[in-house]
């Protein structure tokens, strides 16, 4: 037995009370893991050569210099056949989005020139197609029509558009240069699947503008109010040619534009795009506006906007890479959007991210580089110079169709039932993005699900998981008593595992847990043994601050006066330091810190053995410690 005691005491040996590290050091950590969790320096900082560091250094920051000096014959023709189709596919969003945002159709195309070179010099992704989506460019007609109408003030609300692509830009670059990743992940997965849902149903009851003909719609973006405006205009059809309308979304949109200009279609009420003239990108730096009355509605558009486009875009990317075991960095792709926005913004585009049917159409038809995105703004150029005219008989309702085919694929029904059936709360989010755009409008939708997250999410902080551990039939380890009902637990000895980092904000619910966990252990307790030992597992702790430290004290105090000893399993690295410093560890006392909850099991076991001898309690079965009698 004195062999077995001086084991036991000697455990406590192995827990290192080392000095904590300086300031420096645990700040220079703990901001590599917020901002470069990926540690990107790595692949150049052990490079003795200057120049090859330099080479290194500007291959991982501009990626074209990455992929293109082994850039072949081969993966020009895979991107070739790639860049043609998503540029046939370019060309009727471009119009329909155009539209979506009531800006004039060639913006549209004009937005698929420049930025997809752009990204095609920045971007990180091999698959990511860049173009105009229809969810940015609704929010961006919401947004800037409340302060410039498009049929009034046509001028002022395009140089507003391009105003809040550069501010979209320069949001998005900044974010990418300060590693801030970590704000587009608010943006949950329930949250985009709610707010894309939402944003289709919307989409589609505008475009029945176009579908039935209608001069006068409602600007607003909810559908109650498209409800209204087709109610109210019933009598503005035309029924001699409206089945030509109805008709028309099913034929590709050369027939559409071929039809309608051999039938003088605009003399029979059919609306089309109207004139597009030739001739690439004009500059447009100096129609930026900064007005202060303009400026906040600016600022509104350009950075929600920004955040969905980030979201959607890095999402899209990401998931592609994934299919073929590629990673995409967030960051990269922030700064190369960033920047095809801020030029885009200069060059007669408006807002520019990764759609997802523009990327599927380019993964399916095999890109292998970002050169099919220099492909598709060659041909886009082509168009540019010498097609434009063409489309300009494009009847709208045909638009319509494009736009509201490419939203019926958004509403992810069978995402909707999965999140239900796995958890009710991500389920609740989605619904609340969805029926909030749809029936409200789109920016009051998406804050109402974010912020529903963030509850969520504080939520997790407030009231972290604590578990009961019991040890598992035929094992050494011990788990939840709760997923594992045949474990057993050692009476007198309670072993609490707390699951999240101790903050101010959670301090008191861990304290009444605690206690509580102790109150119900005691009036459970078939043998009538009082709680003698707490044991609290902190592997899961990542950190504690000085709240939650005086929270453990307090703690300490209450069980000593009870007289019940708390014992210390396993804190990590971070929180050991604080304990230190703190004099935690004095005050609890180093003989209390064990490295595992089977450690400190058996050191609670002996001592509850010795109290009973000391206090000649005698016990019919022996004590067995580490297979020692």
């Amino acid at each position: 037995m004195e062999t077995q005691l001086n084991k036991v005491d000697n455990n406590a040996a192995t827990v290192k009370f080392s000095e904590p590290r300086g300031f420096g050091t645990t700040l220079r950590s703990d901001l590599k893991e917020t901002f470069f969790p990926d540690d990107p320096f790595s692949r150049f900082r052990n490079e003795e050569n200057p120049f090859r560091r330099a080479k290194k250094a500007v291959k991982y920051f501009v990626p074209i210099f990455d992929w293109l000096p082994n850039y072949n014959l081969r993966l020009f023709r895979m991107d070739l056949i790639a860049g043609l189709t998503i540029t046939s596919l370019a060309i009727p969003q471009g119009i329909s989005y155009a539209k979506l945002a009531n800006i004039p159709a060639i913006v549209g195309l004009y937005s698929s020139f420049v930025p997809p070179l752009i990204y095609a010099v920045f971007g990180d992704s091999k698959h990511l197609a860049v173009g105009t989506v229809a969810a940015c460019s609704l929010l961006i007609s919401e947004t800037i029509g409340k302060v410039a109408s498009p049929l009034s003030e046509p001028t002022l609300y395009l140089h507003l558009v391009f105003t809040a692509a550069f501010v979209t830009g320069v949001f998005q670059s900044l974010i990418g240069f300060l590693r801030l990743g970590v704000l587009v992940d608010f943006l949950s997965h329930s949250t985009i699947t709610g707010f894309m849902g939402g944003t289709a149903v919307i989409i589609c009851c505008q475009q029945l503008k176009g579908f039935l003909g209608l001069k006068h719609f409602t600007t607003k973006t909810n559908v109650v109010s498209v409800v209204q405006a087709i109610a109210n205009n019933r009598h503005e059809k035309r029924p001699h040619l409206f089945w030509v309308s109805a008709m028309s979304p099913m034929v590709v949109v050369i027939v559409g534009c071929v039809f309608a200009y051999l039938i003088h279609g605009a003399e029979h009420g059919i609306q089309t795009v109207g004139d597009l003239k030739k001739g690439i990108n004009p500059l447009t730096f100096h129609y930026l506006n900064f007005d202060p009355k303009y400026l906040p509605a600016v600022l509104k558009a350009g950075i929600v906007t920004g955040f969905v486009a980030l979201a959607e875009g890095i999402a899209i990317g990401r998931s592609f890479a994934i299919m073929n075991n590629l990673q995409v960095d967030g960051n990269k792709e922030m700064i190369a959007f960033g920047f095809m926005n801020i030029i885009g913004s200069f060059t007669s585009c408006y807002l520019t991210t990764g759609p997802f049917s523009k990327t599927a159409v380019n993964y399916n038809a095999g890109a292998k580089t970002a050169m099919s995105n220099v492909i598709m703004s060659v041909f886009m150029a082509m168009t540019l110079l010498f097609l434009a005219p063409l489309f300009s008989h494009t009847p709208l309702v045909a638009l319509s169709a494009i736009i509201m085919s490419a939203m019926i694929g958004l509403i992810n029904y069978d995402e909707a039932i999965h999140l239900f059936k796995v958890d009710k709360f991500d389920f609740t989010i989605c619904m609340v993005g969805f029926f909030g755009v749809a029936f409200i409008s789109m920016d009051i939708g998406l804050m109402l699900s974010v912020g529903l997250g963030l509850l969520r999410a504080l939520l997790y902080v407030a009231r972290p998981a604590t578990c009961k551990l019991g040890k598992v039939e035929n094992a050494t380890i011990y788990r939840d008593t709760e997923q594992y009902p045949g474990s057993t637990v050692v009476p007198g000895i309670i072993v609490l595992q707390l699951g999240s980092p101790i903050y101010f904000a959670n301090c008191n619910y861990i304290r009444e847990r605690i206690l509580r966990w102790i109150r119900d252990e005691q009036a459970n307790s078939n043998s009538g043994d009082a709680i003698e030992h707490v044991l609290l597992d902190l592997t899961g702790v990542t950190t504690i601050d000085a709240t939650g430290i005086e929270t453990l004290i307090e703690i300490h105090r209450s069980l000593f006066a009870q007289h019940i000893q708390m014992t210390i399993v396993n804190p990590r690295l971070r929180v050991m330091e604080k304990f230190i410093q703190s004099h935690f560890v004095d005050k609890i006392g180093k003989e209390n810190f064990y490295l595992s909850v089977e450690a400190a099991v058996d050191a609670c076991k002996f001592s509850l053995h010795m109290s009973k001898q000391n206090g000649n309690v005698s016990t019919e079965q022996p004590v067995v410690i580490d297979g020692a009698v």
